[in-house]
């Protein structure tokens, strides 16, 4: 997934959340945003620590001869019959413009006809090299328009994986367009979250759903403002949610909220289930992201709630050591993680955090991990920053973009999107 000049300039690595804050929980205090994300006093709560992780390697369930679809190999440049969404590359944004993640090039066009419903729902934007866009707009064999919430190959050739979106079409449809503040009950607790419903949403083509998680001590707010997938959603049409954490953290099992019994894996699972009520959701493509503590449940739900979400998306954030956070997912997953060399909040080498409470595997560790889960096998691919692993049970992927002297900071959005996109539910 490559970058180019001027996508560094303005990438995932170079952006920090707004806000700085501290927030203490127990006798731990926390800090998130620019005037501690680098150290130098507060800390997170097991956010932190030193030296590398001891089991960093492949640990967890094989999985062998799983379904779910085969993976497309690099050998062609659009979808032949169909209407592939492809585009040319990134332009980098500025430092104020669309939560400094760049900014979508407009250069791609539709070969082969027009999409259904008058956009190519669902579609991820190209990437400036290497994986582009991989979704929204399924090839048709029979040629003539694409259907929103397909996958196809983008610039690079890759293929798509699992299915082509070929989810029913609703009948009807609650939702307005725009920011929507909604409450739900999850075991008698009240959770909030933002649904944002882009423009191009019309209630009656299912599309893809995305869960964008905030960091320790920020809120779904934030996140909407910060991470820069809303961007992304309007441009390709997916629905995205910006969840409230309790304690302005989520539950990953030994961490973070001051309660072990906060019921984070079902407050997600309760967000999809009544977005879809109300909505027209594509359930097989349902997908997590998130920034720091955000990262960390996207993992969560991965190791937890591979039923319900297609793929994640994590930032700044990796594995715990497996006594600590075990991670049995039902199928394989693909998982595209964002690191920086230079993070000092989640140290890039893991280890264990300055609480005590928590053993990060690092990055690295995290990478070899969840290869072992999904039953990889080598050789592995190199795309400019990032490094995958194409060869996996069931189609999945596993990726890990790596910005040297890169600090605590969001993934990159389109890339993020570009990745998820391409995979469905079995």
């Amino acid at each position: 997934m490559g970058y180019s000049a001027d996508a560094r300039q303005g990438g995932w690595w170079n952006r920090c959340v707004v806000h700085a804050a501290t927030l203490r929980i127990g006798s731990c205090v926390l800090c998130f945003g620019v005037g501690c994300s680098q150290g130098g006093g507060a800390s997170h709560d097991g956010v932190s620590g030193g030296a590398s992780a001891n089991d960093a390697g492949r640990a967890g369930a094989s999985f062998t001869n799983g379904s779910g679809g085969v993976a497309g190999s690099r050998t062609g440049d659009s979808v032949g019959g169909g209407g592939a969404v492809s585009g040319t590359g990134d332009t980098a944004g500025s430092a104020g413009a669309i939560a400094a993640g760049g900014v979508p090039s407009s250069g791609g066009a539709l070969n082969g006809g027009a999409p259904s419903g008058g956009a190519p729902s669902g579609g991820a934007p190209s990437g400036s090299s290497g994986r582009s866009a991989q979704a929204g707009g399924a090839s048709n064999a029979g040629g003539g328009s694409t259907s929103v919430g397909g996958a196809t190959t983008g610039n690079s050739g890759r293929g798509s994986v699992g299915g082509t979106g070929n989810a029913p079409a609703c009948s009807s449809s609650t939702l307005t367009k725009g920011n929507l503040n909604r409450t739900i009950q999850v075991g008698g607790t009240s959770r909030t979250y933002i649904l944002h419903v882009p423009s191009s949403y019309t209630g009656t083509t299912p599309v893809p759903l995305v869960l964008d998680f905030h960091a320790l001590g920020g809120t779904g707010s934030q996140e909407q403002s910060s991470s820069g997938y809303q961007q992304v959603a309007d441009k390709s049409g997916f629905l995205i949610a910006f969840p409230d954490g309790i304690d302005n953290a989520w539950n990953i099992g030994p961490c973070c909220t001051n309660s072990r019994d906060v019921d984070d894996l079902g407050f997600a699972k309760a967000m999809v289930t009544a977005i879809s009520q109300d909505g027209c959701v594509d359930a097989t493509r349902v997908y997590a992201a998130g920034f720091s503590m955000g990262g960390g449940m996207s993992h969560y739900l991965a190791c937890n709630a591979a039923d319900v979400f297609a793929a994640v998306a994590p930032a700044s954030f990796d594995l715990l050591v497996p006594d600590e956070e075990p991670c049995m997912p039902s199928r394989p997953i693909s998982v595209l993680a964002f690191r920086g060399t230079a993070d000092t909040v989640v140290p890039f080498a893991g280890g264990q955090g300055s609480s005590g409470r928590v053993t990060f595997l690092g990055a690295q560790g995290s990478f070899e991990r969840w290869a072992g889960i999904d039953g990889c096998s080598e050789p592995t691919t190199t795309d400019g920053d990032c490094t995958y692993y194409e060869h996996c049970s069931a189609g999945v992927e596993v990726g890990l973009c790596v910005k040297q002297g890169g600090t605590h900071a969001p993934g990159d959005p389109n890339v993020g999107w570009a990745f998820l996109s391409q995979f469905t539910l079995p």
